[in-house]
């Protein structure tokens, strides 16, 4: 997991979904590519994705279930899942926070 992005730009407007259960900034790529860096604070939900995301868990515990999945999958420090484009996923943060990166793939 990576531990720092050299050489981008910060969007100081943060991200504020399920009236702050879920925060986040955006990061912004010499190369137009973007990422989120975030907190998932304890709590379940439920996300709609447009491109196709991968999440990457940097500390923190959480349990995620794609659509179409019926089971849920346990995610920890140092893990990731993909999420396809046109889609949704739930989430579900067991621990204070979940902190995370998206990558937003093409």
């Amino acid at each position: 997991m990576p531990q720092q992005f050299d050489n981008v730009s910060v969007v100081c407007k943060a991200n504020i979904y399920f009236n702050g259960g879920v925060v986040s900034h955006s990061v912004i790529f010499k190369d137009g590519t973007r990422k989120t860096l975030g907190l998932i604070y304890p709590g379940t939900y439920n996300f709609n994705t447009d491109a196709a995301e991968k999440m990457e868990i940097l500390s923190g515990t959480c349990r995620v279930k794609i659509a179409g999945q019926h089971n849920w999958t346990d995610y920890g420090p140092d893990t990731a899942f993909d999420v396809p484009g046109k889609s949704s996923f739930e989430i579900e943060s067991t621990s204070s926070p979940t902190e995370y990166i998206c990558s937003f793939l093409a």
